[in-house]
């Protein structure tokens, strides 16, 4: 018996280690291409590299420029988890055993995403948001499976990837739009624009209802959404149907999720 219950805790807490270990690689490597993207010393801004291809102006969907704050928070939630999970506590949590690798995968991808706009590789931009979008939705899938066992597992855990996984949802719709624009493809400009921005909503109405009413994803989206709306209402780049589209956008993600929320409860 003795030797039957040693056996697996010897397999465990090594994994587990190394699991611990490559969450905090994977934090340090994020931050290191959220610097590069910054250009504050190296490197070029997002907005500037690729031709100016994902800039605030580029294409009706692209958010304007300060909406892009948003990832400081993110950042700073990412630094937060991978200091919390590495704790005594949560080294034995199952909960964090089934989420560290994935939550690993995607901050690895957001740094390749970064690298490859840095190269003006916009193709391969997409290809890389799409992995990361899919990444952030199965750790979400996992976060709803798995219940949250603390206030401040709720808060670091589900609110930060939360809010990753909806600005990331914007964010791959504009990506995909200054793809295309790079290509060449204007034509029907506006009703593309509005098309995805509907897409948009529902996705976020899709995430509300799954996760009964989650709101770190919700305000996500709709700040995007608000800053896509205020970028063609006010910015360089005037379009009054998208702008209307994306403000309306934004409200029914906000208030649909409010009201999965209240009804879940």
């Amino acid at each position: 018996m003795t030797h039957d219950t040693a056996t697996p805790r010897q397999h465990t807490e090594p994994a587990s280690s190394g699991s611990v270990l490559l969450v905090v690689v994977s934090a340090i490597v994020a931050l290191v291409g959220g610097f590069l993207g910054s250009g504050a010393v190296v490197g070029t801004p997002i907005a500037e590299a690729a031709d100016g291809a994902l800039s605030a102006t580029a294409t009706l969907v692209a958010p304007a420029g300060p909406a892009f704050s948003i990832w400081s928070v993110i950042y700073l939630g990412l630094i937060a988890y991978a200091v919390w999970q590495a704790l005594p506590a949560q080294r034995r949590s199952e909960r964090q055993r089934a989420l560290r690798v994935p939550i690993a995968v995607t901050m690895l991808l957001n740094a390749a995403w970064i690298t490859v706009v840095q190269f003006g590789q916009v193709l391969l931009s997409v290809v890389v948001i799409v992995a990361l979008l899919a990444s952030l939705a199965f750790v979400f899938a996992r976060l709803i499976a798995a219940p949250r066992t603390t206030a401040v597992d709720a808060v670091i855990t589900d609110g930060t990837m939360g809010l990753y996984l909806g600005w990331v949802a914007i964010a791959t719709v504009a990506n995909l739009s200054a793809w295309l624009a790079s290509t060449g493809v204007e034509s029907a400009a506006t009703l593309w624009a509005v098309l995805v921005l509907v897409v948009a909503a529902l996705v976020g109405l899709f995430l509300a209802t799954v996760s009964a009413g989650r709101a770190a994803p919700a305000l996500a989206l709709a700040w995007g959404l608000g800053w896509v709306a205020q970028g063609r209402l006010s910015g360089e780049v005037l379009n009054t149907t998208v702008g209307w589209t994306a403000a309306t956008a934004a409200v029914v993600v906000l208030v649909g999720t409010v009201a999965v929320r209240v009804r879940s409860r």
